[in-house]
C-alpha cells in the first residue's frame, strides 16, 4: 500500500508530515487507526534511521538472536510483530528459519497436523512442500485460523470437522485441499 502510494521505503515515512501520512493511510483502508498509526510510523522512522541507517534490512546475516532482540527494541515492536516479521523473513534472510510460532502451533495441533512425533516446523514444512505451498503462507494461514478462532477451541471437535473451517467452507473462502496423505481439512491461507 505505501510502495504504490509512492512511498516505498519506510525512510521516505520520516519526511511526509503527519497530515499526509494520515491522508495515505486513509486511501489505503487504514481510517479506523489512522491517527495513531501515523505517529507510530514516523517515530519508526526516525529510530530506524538513527540505528539502521534507514533501512531494517541492515540486520540481514546477523545471528537470529541478535535481529530478534535488535526488532524488538523498534518503537511500537512487541514479540508478536517481531515473530510476524521473522517468519515473513523466513527463507528470505539467510539464517532466519524460526520456530513454529506458539499460535500457528496451537492451531495445526487442533487440526491435527501434528501428528507423527516430528518436529512441528518440520511436519508443517512437509505438508506445506506437499501442497505446494509457502510454508510461510501455510504459516500464516495457521494464525489467522487461531485468531478467528482461539476462544472456541476447547469446545469444537478440531481435525476436519473443526467449526471454523466448516463455517469459512459453508462461506465460499476457502477451497478443501488435500494435505498428501493426512487428508487434512482444508485450510485458509
Amino acid at each position: 500500500m505505501m510502495a504504490r502510494a509512492g512511498v516505498p521505503t519506510l525512510a521516505e515515512v520520516e519526511y511526509l508530515s503527519w497530515q499526509d501520512l494520515v491522508e495515505l493511510l486513509d486511501r489505503g483502508g487504514y481510517v479506523r487507526y489512522d491517527f495513531r498509526t501515523a505517529t507510530r510510523l514516523q517515530k519508526l522512522a526516525v529510530v530506524v534511521r538513527e540505528r539502521h541507517g534507514g533501512r531494517i534490512g541492515t540486520l540481514r546475516g546477523m545471528p537470529i538472536q541478535e535481529i530478534r532482540a535488535a526488532l524488538d527494541a523498534l518503537p511500537g515492536w512487541g514479540p508478536i510483530t517481531v515473530s510476524a516479521f521473522l517468519r515473513e523473513m523466513r527463507g528470505v534472510w539467510p539464517g532466519v528459519d524460526p520456530a513454529l510460532g506458539d499460535r500457528a502451533f496451537e492451531a495445526a495441533q487442533h487440526l491435527g497436523l501434528l501428528a507423527g512425533g516430528r518436529d512441528p516446523l518440520a511436519r508443517i514444512r512437509a505438508i506445506a512442500a506437499d501442497a505446494d505451498l509457502d510454508l510461510r503462507d501455510l504459516e500464516t494461514g495457521l494464525v489467522r485460523l487461531w485468531i478467528a478462532h482461539h476462544r472456541d477451541l476447547e469446545g469444537c471437535p478440531g481435525g476436519p470437522s473443526c467449526s471454523a473451517l466448516q463455517t469459512r467452507v459453508a462461506r465460499g473462502t476457502t477451497t478443501p485441499r488435500s494435505f498428501g496423505t493426512d487428508a487434512a481439512p482444508p485450510l485458509a491461507v
